[in-house]
């Protein structure tokens, strides 16, 4: 049998995290703490405490973001109960003044729990099922409490040393497949970011995707879609935010966490604002046999006189037409009549008046027109 042959690098990481499992074994910590977070006064939704508020001229500026998380698997222990572990590793972060330790949290049904913390850049993190696949994300802090940007989610199986073994779980212990065809701005009349996907499939049932959202110091859970979209309100308008979501089934199994997926959240369609009044309309006909003939009078409510003028309104029945007209260029389509001013009364005075009119035709009935506008704003009747 060939002897395997470990980089130095290696040799010493795996002293450590066999030093590390011993340790948890013989005395296993506490590894579920929750994240605590304090409600957003604006909106309401969880958010990570602020970090490094201290006062004036302390240190303010978080470490970078801990970079290339890679699995380091541990050697298998020497004594004590084997059992799942995961181990980490990672590429330091930096600091102005300098990172004093690592948080690692792991992703569960209930969202983000901490998982470990250390000094260093490697972490094993025990008590886990063999054979299961975990995800997990890395901060670093510095001493005076800033926290670096999350590392993207990192999804490793749980091993025993350098081999994997089935799970003995029992019951349903297959995740959901990994949510996949992400697209953002699915909703672009929503005020806020939209995103949808394609399905998750399961041996039993998809019964919801959790859906996270990356802030400057964590991953915060935001919501839980039943479908395949997901929309989220109460955001900077044209700012981008960050998002991955995981598929979950009854038994609580996860999927791989989706690829990433980048919003802006949108302002959504503007209000619609109805034009001002802008006039006001006296309309009086009456019949004569086959046809009759109406007279519309125009005043201006506006501040300022208009110079040339155009009067629209609509013919409710299709039997009514225009023959001609005075005071005015008079045109129909359809139902649509338009009157525009002449030369000599194309200016109207603020509170001013004027009289134009025409003779029409009508078969059946001849209700009064409606829909009046003059310039694009809206008159009243009166």
């Amino acid at each position: 049998m060939s002897r395997l042959s470990w980089p130095a690098a290696w040799t010493a990481a795996g002293a450590v995290a066999a030093a590390l499992l011993a340790a948890n074994i013989a005395a296993p910590p506490v590894l579920a703490t929750s994240v605590v977070y304090a409600a957003s006064a604006s909106s309401g939704e969880p958010t990570p405490q602020p970090t490094g508020s201290g006062p004036a001229g302390t240190d303010t500026t978080p470490p970078t973001t801990p970079g290339e998380v890679r699995p380091c698997p541990p050697p298998l222990p020497t004594g004590g109960t084997p059992q799942g572990v995961v181990g980490l590793c990672w590429t330091p972060s930096s600091d102005d003044v300098g990172v004093t330790g690592y948080e690692i949290y792991r992703l569960t049904p209930d969202g983000f729990v901490k998982a470990a913390t250390t000094t260093g850049t490697l972490t094993v993190v025990t008590g886990l099922t063999i054979g299961r696949t975990y995800t997990f994300y890395i901060v670093a802090k510095d001493a005076a409490g800033n926290t670096s940007r999350p590392t993207a989610p990192f999804s490793t199986t749980a091993v025993t040393g350098m081999s994997v073994s089935p799970s003995p779980g029992t019951g349903d212990t297959t995740p959901p497949t990994k949510p996949a065809g992400i697209q953002a701005d699915c909703l672009p009349d929503f005020k806020g970011t939209s995103f949808c996907w394609t399905p998750s499939t399961d041996d039993v049932g998809v019964t919801g995707y959790d859906v996270y959202r990356r802030t400057d110091t964590a991953w915060i859970p935001v919501g839980t879609a039943i479908g395949t979209h997901f929309t989220e309100g109460n955001l900077v308008t044209g700012q981008s935010y960050v998002y991955f979501m995981v598929a979950q089934d009854a038994a609580g199994n996860l999927s791989l966490p989706s690829d990433l997926i980048t919003a802006r959240a949108s302002g959504g369609y503007p209000t619609y604002s109805p034009p001002p009044v802008s006039c006001k309309v006296k309309y009086d006909w009456w019949p004569w046999g086959g046809g009759f003939t109406a007279s519309v009078t125009i005043t201006n409510l506006g501040q300022t006189a208009t110079n040339g003028w155009t009067l629209r309104f609509v013919l409710p029945d299709a039997g009514q037409k225009i023959t001609s007209g005075w005071s005015a260029t008079w045109s129909q389509s359809g139902k649509d009549v338009t009157a525009a001013s002449t030369p000599w009364n194309a200016v109207i005075q603020p509170g001013g008046s004027l009289q134009i009119g025409f003779t029409g035709t009508s078969t059946g009935a001849n209700p009064e027109p409606t829909g009046f506008t003059l310039n694009g704003g809206v008159c009243i009747r009166g």
